[in-house]
This record gives C-alpha cells, structure tokens and sequence, in this order.
C-alpha cells in the first residue's frame, strides 16, 4: 500500500491507459442508426426543456391582460418566433414518435438488431414527414 501511495502519477496512470481504447473522436465512430436515433431522442428532450420556458412566457403574456394579449399575438407573427415555435414542435413530434419506439422496445417488441434498424428507419421517416407538416401548419 505505501508503495502505490509513493509511485508518481505518471507511473500508475501508464498501466490504466494501456487498457482503453486509443480512438476517442467521436466523429470517426460508425455508430449504428438506432443509436443515432437514441442520441436524437435525448437531443430533443433537451430542446423541449429550454422551449418550455419560451411557451410559459407565451402563457404569461396571454393571460397578464388584454394589452399583453395583443403583444403576443404581434410577437408570434415575427418569423424569428415562428422558427421557434416549430422548432419545439419539431422536438415535441420526434421526441413523442421515438420514445412511443423506446416503449415498445422495452416491451420486447422490435428490440431485434435488424428490427432495431427498422423501428430507427421508420421514427426518422415519419418524423420527417409529420415535421414537416408541422412547418406548413405554422407557417
């Protein structure tokens, strides 16, 4: 034991490294879809936490009067509003759509490798679509 606690850093940190992995860029990791859409996934809960604060202010206004009322009606017509609005939207439709995939995985359905690449396939296509869909709604 004394003798660990006297070894300089240098000495024990070398038999430690010489076990982990060499590549740590993430950017040249080939990663499967499913673990991209994984990624997204919490991505996109992230985004619904900070938009959260942007529709509880929008709730503020509406309700504070009728003056503020008029205000957020003006403010939500602004295209820098609308972008955020359906950005949330946007996070709210995949984060639904893929964790509705999470909850059937976890209920063994499609927790398959090639029904995995599947279900990944499927929550980007019809995010895709409803997202966009949600564009022309808000714009």
């Amino acid at each position: 034991m004394l003798i660990l606690l006297c070894t300089p850093p240098s000495v024990g940190a070398n038999r430690v490294n010489s076990k982990r992995p060499v590549n740590l860029d993430i950017t040249t990791i080939k990663l499967p879809l499913p673990a991209y859409t994984s990624i997204l996934h919490r991505i996109s809960g992230v985004i619904l936490f900070i938009g959260l604060g942007f529709l509880l202010y929008g709730l503020e206004l509406s309700l504070a009067s009728e003056e503020s009322f008029d205000a957020l009606k003006t403010l939500l017509s602004a295209p820098l509003a609308k972008f955020i609005i359906w950005g949330i939207l946007s996070a709210l439709i995949y984060h639904l759509i893929a964790g509705v995939k999470h909850l059937l995985m976890d209920m063994d359905v499609g927790d398959g490798k090639e029904s995995g690449s599947l279900g990944s396939i499927v929550t980007l296509v019809l995010s895709s679509v409803l997202i966009i869909l949600a564009g022309v709604w808000v714009w």
